[in-house]
C-alpha cells in the first residue's frame, strides 16, 4: 500500500518518532504545559481526596444509625453537613482547576495551529518547483488544512487527558493502598491485563489511521482536478469515470477509517470489561473484609470509587490511543512537508544592482531524470537589448531553458551566466526580480481587475495600471465590465473570456518593467487582430530589453534577432529569420508546414 504523498505506507513504524518530532514545537508552552500540569495534579488530587471525605459522612451515617437502633445515639447531622460542605468545596476546587487546565491548553492548541500553518507557508516558499510538478494539489492543501487541524484539535485533548489521567491513577492507588493494601493488590492485578490487550489492538490500528489520513489528501487532490476540469470531463462524457475514481479512493479512506475506528472502539470496551472485574472482585473482598471488622462502611463506598476513578482514566487512555494514532499519522506528513529538501543557494552570492541582460549559456546539461537528459548540450550567447526566439516541436526543451534561466531548476553540468554572474551565484529572489513573464496559461487570483494588474508591481499608482492596461490594449475591455477595474474576478478567473484573462497578464508585463522578458506563447489566446496589436505593443516593451520568446505560430517571431531552433535539446539551427528560410532547414520546414492548406 502506498500513502498520497508516494511513499510505501510502514505498517511497523513506531509512534515514537512522529511524537519526537512533535516535541521541539511544544518547546515555547514549556511554561503553560508545566502549569497545565500543575492544575491536572491539583485538580486530580481533589477528586482523589473527595470520596475519601465523603465516604466519613457515609461511615458517620450509619455508625449514627446503629447506635440508633441500639439506643445508644443518634445520627449527628451537623457533623454530616459539615462533611458534605468540605467535599463540595473540594470537587469545586477540582472542576475550577480544570476548567483553568483546559483554557490554557485550548490556547496551546490554536497557537500551534497559526505556527504550523505559518511554516508550512513559509516553507512552500522555499521549496523547488520539481516538489509540486510531482504532487497534486489537492495533497499538498490536506497537509496544510486536514492535517495541521488533526494535531492542533486532538493536542489539547490528549495531552489533558493524559496529565490528568496519569495524576488520577497515581493520586486513586495511594488512596486505595492506605484505605485497604489487598484490595488495591487486586485492583493491580488486573491492570496488566487491560494493558496487554490494549497493546495488541493499538498496535493493528495504527496502519489504518496513517492511510487514512494519505487517503483524505488523494481524495482532495481528486475533488481539486475534478473541479477544476469539469468542462474537459463534460465534454468528453466522463462524469462517469471521475466518479468512480472519486469512490474508488473514498472507498479505500472508508476502509481504512472503518478498520482503524473498529480496532480503537474496541479499546473502550475492553477497558470496561477488566475494570468491572476488578469491580466485582472489590466488592466481594470488601464485604468479607467488612463482616470483619477490618474495614469501615464508608471506605468500602470511597473504594468502590476509587475503582471506578481507577479504570476511568485506564479507558480514557484507551480512547486516546486512537486520537494519537491519528495525531501521529498527521504528524508524519505535516513534518516531512517540513523536512523536503528546499531551494539551495551557493555560498559566493553576488547582489546585483544594475541588469544589462547580457545572457549567456555555456554547454548546458540538465534532465529532470539525471539519466535522462532533456537540455544535452546548450551554447548560446545573448547581447544585451536582443530578442532571441526559441521555436522547434513540442518536448524540444524550449520552456525548460526558461526554467534553467530563471533557477526553477539548476543546470546538471555547463553554466548560464548573466550579465557575466553564474545565476547559481545571484539570489533566486534578485535573479528572478530581472525577469517579467507571459505564459501560455494566464494566472489570475480572485481580485480586482485592478489589483491583478498591479500584481506585477504592488505600488503602482491607479494611473500607472490604467496606462499599462492600454500598452497592452486592455482598456478597452475593462471598461465595458460591469464595475470596470472594480470588477471582480472570481478564483478560476473565468467570468471573463480565455484571450482577456491573457491581456491582463500582459498588461501586468508592461507594469512589471522588468529589463528581461520572457514571452511563452503570449498571444496564443487571443484573436488575429488583437494579437497584431499586442505584437506591436511588445514590439515597444522589448525594445532596449533581452527579451526571450518561445513561439509555436512561427510568423510572430519574424522580427527576432535570433532564432534557435531546438531539436531533443539541442540547437539544430540559429540565425535571424530570413537566414534561416535561405538554408531550407528544419526551420524553413516548420515555418512552411504552417501555411499548407
Amino acid at each position: 500500500m502506498h500513502g498520497a504523498m508516494g511513499k510505501p505506507l510502514d505498517k511497523k513504524r513506531p509512534l515514537g518518532p512522529a511524537f519526537k518530532r512533535l516535541l521541539p514545537w511544544l518547546k515555547p508552552y514549556r511554561g503553560k504545559l508545566m502549569l497545565a500540569a500543575v492544575l491536572a495534579i491539583l485538580s486530580s488530587a481533589a477528586g482523589v481526596i473527595g470520596p475519601k471525605v465523603l465516604g466519613q459522612a457515609t461511615t458517620a451515617i450509619f455508625e449514627g444509625l446503629v447506635k440508633k437502633v441500639r439506643g445508644l445515639g443518634a445520627v449527628d447531622y451537623g457533623l454530616v453537613a459539615s462533611i458534605l460542605l468540605v467535599t463540595l468545596g473540594i470537587y469545586g476546587a477540582s472542576s475550577l482547576f480544570q476548567w483553568i487546565q483546559r483554557r490554557m491548553m485550548v490556547s496551546v492548541s490554536l497557537d500551534f495551529s497559526y505556527r504550523a500553518s505559518k511554516a508550512i507557508s513559509e516553507k512552500i516558499h522555499r521549496m523547488p518547483l520539481k516538489y509540486f510538478e510531482s504532487r497534486s494539489v489537492g495533497d499538498i492543501l490536506s497537509v496544510i488544512s486536514n492535517d495541521v487541524d488533526t494535531i492542533s484539535q486532538n493536542l489539547a485533548e490528549t495531552v489533558t487527558q493524559a496529565i490528568s489521567g496519569t495524576a488520577t491513577v497515581l493520586g486513586v492507588l495511594v488512596m486505595m493502598f492506605s484505605i485497604n493494601a489487598l484490595m488495591a493488590l487486586l485492583v493491580l492485578l488486573i491492570v496488566p491485563i487491560s494493558g496487554v490487550l490494549m497493546a495488541i489492538v493499538m498496535k493493528r490500528s495504527r496502519p489504518y489511521f496513517k492511510a487514512q489520513q494519505e487517503a483524505i489528501g488523494e481524495l482532495n487532490g481528486i475533488v481539486e482536478e475534478s473541479y477544476s476540469g469539469q468542462l474537459v470531463i463534460k465534454a468528453f462524457r466522463h462524469e462517469q469515470q471521475a466518479e468512480e475514481k472519486y469512490c474508488q479512493v473514498n472507498n479505500k479512506q472508508y476502509g481504512s477509517a472503518w478498520k482503524g475506528q473498529f480496532l480503537a472502539g474496541l479499546m473502550m470496551p475492553i477497558a470496561s470489561f477488566v475494570g468491572n472485574l476488578g469491580y466485582v472482585a472489590v466488592t466481594m473482598v470488601g464485604a468479607v473484609q467488612a463482616s470483619m471488622g477490618r474495614i469501615s462502611v464508608g471506605d468500602i463506598q470511597a473504594f468502590i470509587s476509587y475503582v471506578r476513578s481507577f479504570s476511568q482514566p485506564i479507558a480514557q487512555f484507551a480512547q486516546l490511543t486512537a486520537q494519537l494514532q491519528s495525531v501521529a499519522a498527521a504528524s508524519e506528513r505535516v513534518f516531512d512537508l517540513l523536512a523536503e529538501e528546499e531551494e539551495k543557494e551557493y555560498e559566493q552570492l553576488v547582489c546585483l544592482t544594475d541588469v544589462h541582460g547580457e545572457v549567456h549559456f555555456d554547454h548546458v546539461r540538465f534532465g529532470y531524470d539525471p539519466e535522462n537528459p532533456v537540455i544535452r548540450d546548450f551554447t548560446c550567447h545573448v547581447q544585451p537589448g536582443q530578442t532571441v526566439a526559441l521555436v522547434g516541436q513540442t518536448g524540444a526543451g524550449k520552456t525548460t531553458v526558461v526554467k534553467l534561466l530563471m533557477r526553477f531548476y539548476d543546470v546538471d553540468a555547463g553554466s548560464i551566466s548573466m550579465d557575466g554572474v553564474d545565476v547559481r551565484n545571484i539570489r533566486r529572489d534578485e535573479l528572478r526580480h530581472a525577469f517579467g513573464m507571459v505564459l501560455q496559461e494566464a494566472w489570475l487570483f480572485s481580485g480586482t481587475v485592478m489589483e491583478n494588474i498591479r500584481y506585477g508591481r504592488l505600488d503602482a499608482t491607479d494611473e500607472e495600471v490604467v496606462a499599462a492596461a492600454k500598452a497592452a490594449h486592455a482598456d478597452h475591455f475593462i471598461r465595458t465590465l460591469p464595475q470596470g477595474y472594480q470588477f471582480e474576478l472570481n478564483e478560476a478567473a473565468d467570468n471573463i473570456s480565455q484571450g482577456q484573462r491573457q491581456l491582463l497578464t500582459i498588461a501586468r508585463a508592461f507594469l512589471a518593467d522588468n529589463p528581461i522578458m520572457i514571452l511563452d506563447e503570449a498571444t496564443s489566446n487571443v484573436d488575429t487582430l488583437t494579437e497584431h496589436r499586442i505584437q506591436r505593443a511588445m514590439k515597444d516593451l522589448m525594445q532596449g530589453r533581452t527579451s526571450f520568446v518561445i513561439a509555436h505560430r512561427l510568423s510572430t517571431i519574424r522580427g527576432a534577432d535570433l532564432i534557435l531552433v531546438m531539436q531533443d535539446g539541442d540547437i539544430k539551427e540559429q540565425g535571424s529569420h530570413d537566414e534561416l528560410m535561405a538554408k531550407d532547414g528544419l526551420y524553413a520546414q516548420l515555418y512552411h508546414s504552417q501555411f499548407e492548406r
